[in-house]
């Protein structure tokens, strides 16, 4: 059975490794994979300064994505689906409840930094292109960014 919850503290091992495997899904080799660790690492301050959602299914984590809000602004910082679970409908649950939550919380608009690959999955969801920026992980890397408009959904 696959039920949605909020991440637990003493999962943030579990889910970087999670994080890793996902981003890996693309065919990114080992030396880009170690770059990204530490952006992908999942530590005691992101709970205490975001909200995390998880994917469980049977007591394995599915899927996870990380919110961050600011006054009128949130912050989608992370949305992984295990790469057994894609296509399972389990991103577009989570994205919809990083909108709920970024609604709830008098947010009008949600940005994210994609992965090249995963900037269609977003523009699916009706985020528009806004630009790039500056990687985290790899120097002269620039990443799609995408705008979500709360108002809509």
């Amino acid at each position: 059975m696959l039920t949605y919850r909020p991440a637990r503290s003493d999962e943030a091992s579990a889910l970087s490794e999670l994080c890793m495997t996902s981003k890996a899904y693309w065919g990114y080799d080992a030396a880009f994979m170690g770059a990204c660790r530490a952006e992908l690492t999942i530590t005691a301050a992101d709970f205490e300064s975001s909200q995390i959602q998880v994917a469980d299914k049977g007591g394995k984590l599915a899927g996870m994505a990380q919110l961050q809000i600011e006054g009128a602004t949130a912050e989608l910082d992370k949305l992984y689906v295990h790469p057994n679970f894609i296509g399972a409908g389990i991103g577009r649950a989570l994205f919809e409840w990083a909108v709920r939550q970024a609604r709830d919380a008098g947010a009008k608009v949600m940005t994210i930094d994609a992965d090249p690959d995963a900037a269609a999955f977003y523009r699916r969801m009706d985020a528009v292109d806004d630009g790039a920026s500056l990687s985290g992980s790899i120097p002269g890397r620039f990443l799609p960014r995408l705008r979500f408009d709360l108002g809509a959904l």
